[in-house]
């Protein structure tokens, strides 16, 4: 699964990358958690747009939020046939930008964190879902619409299945444009899962733990005792 990532890279990287020409101008987030806001690039309205929307799927049919906390995540192999994921699979899937995620391992009685990305710390995108959610009107009178996402996943790559079974879907620049407007059927080639020889990894502290930390700290890697 992934229940945690990172977006540290400058907006000028981020528009080199996904070829948008107005970038969110956001600080480094070093520890993304879910119900909260990160950058995310989907097709609205028959253009590519990057905006803010909340980590955890909100289905239009939900009564009320309280769905998203369990859907963070969707297996890539379901996704096209689960009711919480169908409509969003068909024609609402986005790119979740980032630049590493994290996982964690029991080693030694301790759940020990690692940060997993690609080689050199480049930034890259995980195949997500979006949907558009209406909240019920408060004592204002006021409705106010939600933007949430999901990330997808599938089986993890050699170089991760010690640390975890599953990894997010990363899908390569050059199908960014399959993944947004393909035909559902034509997306399912992109969930495999990203080749171990272009990832890394490295253990953090348990800083990243803790959601309210979000700092240079939670990225840095650990320095044993030894």
């Amino acid at each position: 699964m992934c229940g945690r990532y990172t977006l540290t890279t400058p907006p000028v990287k981020i528009r080199e990358l996904t070829n948008v020409k107005t970038v969110l101008n956001t600080p480094p987030l070093f520890n993304v958690a879910p119900t909260q806001n990160a950058p995310v690039l989907k097709f609205k309205e028959g253009a590519p747009e990057l905006g803010m929307l909340r980590w955890g799927l909100i289905p239009p049919w939900a009564k009320d939020e309280t769905i998203a906390s369990k859907l963070i995540n969707a297996r890539f192999e379901t996704a096209p046939d689960k009711p919480s994921f169908r409509a969003a699979y068909g024609s609402r899937r986005c790119l979740v930008l980032a630049d590493g995620f994290y996982e964690w391992r029991s080693e030694h009685g301790v759940k020990q964190a690692f940060r997993i990305g690609l080689q050199e710390g480049k930034a890259f995108a995980f195949a997500g879902l979006w949907e558009s959610w209406k909240k019920p009107a408060g004592s204002w009178g006021v409705e106010e619409v939600l933007e949430t996402y999901t990330i997808l996943t599938t089986q993890a790559n050699q170089k991760l299945t010690p640390i975890h079974h599953r990894m997010p879907v990363i899908v390569a620049p050059s199908n960014f444009d399959l993944w947004l407007n393909g035909e559902p059927k034509e997306t399912r080639i992109l969930g495999q899962p990203y080749p171990s020889e272009e990832m890394i990894y490295y253990r953090v502290s348990s800083r990243v733990n803790n959601v309210k930390n979000n700092d240079a700290e939670c990225v840095a890697p650990l320095i044993s005792a030894d």
